[in-house]
């Protein structure tokens, strides 16, 4: 069993540390001055090896080289930790993907732009929300709430705010049923659920999800609105289309056997507009015996 990890490690993480020192070199790409590439691939590899997949069976074993090798570049690249729950590895049949926590998220974005901040409010039945809309964007967003409107069953929406280093704010404003639309993409929540199930972690933290969602949907929105094509910016936009991908195809094979569905898969996300390729030279981590396909 050590030596098969040790030939999973040699061709994933240190393909893709080798791959980093070459970003490096060549002035691709710049980390901050407290995160260390190779703490954070130790700190994966840590995790990975105790990582499960839906069948309860290691995704060293179960998951392609490849798919490993690309979950850790993703991870690198944007500057994130495992450690600091900043992203998880999940196993969507035999890929493995690098999905951002919304910490993850948050960091790129301080990252990318320089924001100073990034919070979120809920709002409430009966508080007094006022904005103004200018060239299509939401400013002097004012919210004025009494504490006894405090109460998870009366959230009628949730607004993030960006501030940048210039005094500039960026808001996102989101209707509680615009909430739900996205909670529905989750894998928790039923094919005709219409709201929170009882005892569900979106029911009983029905203010902190909300607030996690549209923090996500703030950072994802003002970064995809620059025209930043930075390597960072590949990996950050990478992600939701390989997770789509990765649950159709996972999806496929474990009905392979059963009764053939007609069915139309459509890849639907209004807050990505990122390619499905990994990397560089578009051409994804390869970690085959022909050497590494970067």
């Amino acid at each position: 069993m050590s030596n098969q990890l040790a030939l999973v490690k040699k061709d994933t993480v240190d393909v893709v540390a080798a791959k980093v020192r070459e970003f490096q070199e060549r002035g691709e790409i710049h980390f901050p001055a407290n995160y260390s590439p190779d703490n954070a691939m130790k700190s994966a590899w840590l995790i990975l090896q105790s990582t499960l997949d839906r069948d309860k069976r290691p995704v060293l074993q179960t998951c392609t080289k490849d798919s490993i090798a690309n979950a850790l570049l993703d991870m690198v690249v944007q500057g994130l930790n495992p450690m600091k729950k900043q992203g998880y590895f999940i196993a969507y049949g035999k890929q493995l993907v690098f999905q951002r926590s919304y910490f993850g998220t948050m960091a790129v974005t301080k990252r990318v732009t320089g924001a100073k901040s990034i919070d979120a409010a809920v709002i409430y039945e009966g508080d007094e929300v006022d904005y103004e809309i200018l060239n299509g964007r939401i400013t002097n967003l004012r919210h004025k709430q009494k504490f006894g409107n405090i109460d998870k069953d009366k959230i009628i929406g949730a607004y993030a705010t960006i501030v940048l280093s210039d005094g500039e704010v960026y808001y996102e404003l989101m209707t509680m049923n615009e909430i739900r639309k996205a909670w529905s993409k989750s894998q928790m929540w039923g094919k005709d659920q219409e709201v929170e199930k009882q005892g569900s972690t979106h029911d009983e933290f029905r203010q902190e999800m909300a607030k996690k969602t549209v923090i996500n949907r703030a950072c994802k929105r003002y970064l995809n609105s620059s025209d930043d094509s930075s390597l960072i910016m590949r990996h950050f936009n990478r992600q939701d289309d390989v997770i789509a991908e990765a649950e159709v195809e996972a999806e496929i094979a474990e009905n392979a056997n059963s009764e053939l569905i007609d069915a139309d898969y459509e890849f639907v996300d209004d807050d990505t507009t990122g390619s499905q390729q990994t990397i560089f030279d578009k051409e994804p981590v390869s970690t085959s015996a022909g050497g590494p396909g970067f």
